[in-house]
């Protein structure tokens, strides 16, 4: 059972409950993960908002995807590696595309630099290092790129961590688990 409390959008405050029909209209479904930021009107409408912006960014849905991917598996969160599971498949992603991303991994290399650099940033805090950018940059990612997998990264540690701590109850089929190494 989720932690905090999970809003009804039928109850929802006037502010909550706009914003909530926005992603049921948009989505067709209001997950639970928005139900519980709708506690608080401002962090669901920040997370909207954040995530609308990177949405019309420079690396597309399926690569914004893939970096969710490696995040929820590097922070071990369940919720967000079922939502994007399923909202990768959604952006072009096959169940391949989807178990290597979680490692951060692509048969892409340019598509593995920023797998590589999301995880990167993931372990060391935010501190990537001079070899990490340079790593990013041979593998043809431009600084603006960069910057948006940096903002992605963000958004994604945001609801992964919200989701832990909130203990979500995972309301999208469950992630595939990951084979282990032999």
């Amino acid at each position: 059972m989720t932690l905090l409390t999970t809003i009804d959008p039928v109850f929802a405050e006037p502010k909550a409950k706009a914003l909530l029909d926005g992603v049921q209209k948009k989505l067709g479904v209001t997950p639970n993960m928005m139900r519980v930021m709708a506690s608080n009107p401002s962090v669901l409408g920040a997370y909207l908002g954040f995530a609308g912006a990177l949405g019309g960014g420079l690396l597309g849905a399926k690569l914004h995807e893939q970096i969710a991917l490696a995040v929820a598996q590097a922070n071990g969160c369940d919720y967000c590696l079922a939502a994007h599971s399923l909202l990768g498949k959604g952006a072009g992603l096959n169940d391949a595309d989807i178990a290597t991303a979680r490692t951060g991994a692509s048969l892409d290399p340019r598509t593995a630099a920023v797998l590589t650099l999301a995880r990167r940033l993931v372990q060391t805090r935010g501190r990537a290092t001079a070899t990490d950018i340079a790593q990013a940059r041979a593998a043809s990612v431009n600084d603006a790129e960069i910057l948006e997998v940096i903002a992605s990264v963000a958004l994604n540690i945001f609801t992964n961590y919200l989701n832990l701590t909130a203990d979500t109850d995972i309301d999208f089929p469950p992630a595939a688990k990951l084979a282990q190494a032999a």
